[in-house]
């Protein structure tokens, strides 16, 4: 983990730089959690599911899933460059998503060393899809 003593003008600049490098994926078909009781690990979801998050009462697995009757979400992903400093990528990419959305959005991290080390899944609302993607674009378009 890098750490960075930087103004917020010196985090924005840097920032944006490293969403510049950053390969972005979206990724096709709404996405939705499900829950299954904790006891019981839910295997059956293991081919589709992206994420499998845990607390003391459920398995709560995200996964591909048109069930309008769950909330629904578009995803995207980015694998950064090995060595490149992503530190605080989340935060601010969060907040600037929240300002510009008015939505929050969740977050699923990963490591892949094979691909630089930490990856980011990123959730929006299916709704405001196209307005993420936007958003994103313009954050690239200023890095240039």
């Amino acid at each position: 983990m890098y750490i960075s003593q930087e103004s917020v003008e010196e985090s924005d600049v840097r920032l944006t730089h490293v969403l510049s490098l950053a390969t972005l994926t979206w990724h096709d078909g709404p996405h939705a959690f499900r829950e299954y009781p904790a006891t019981l690990f839910p295997s059956h979801e293991t081919e589709k599911a992206l994420a499998f998050v845990r607390d003391e009462e459920v398995w709560s697995v995200l996964a591909i899933s048109d069930d309008t009757s769950l909330e629904q979400f578009q995803l995207f992903s980015f694998h950064f460059p090995a060595g490149v400093d992503n530190s605080g990528f989340v935060g601010w990419l969060a907040t600037k998503m929240k300002r510009e959305l008015g939505t929050g959005v969740f977050v699923v991290c990963g490591q892949n060393t094979g691909r630089g080390g930490i990856f980011d899944y990123w959730g929006v609302p299916v709704a405001l899809a196209a307005q993420a993607r936007d958003v994103i674009a313009g954050l690239v378009d200023s890095a240039k």
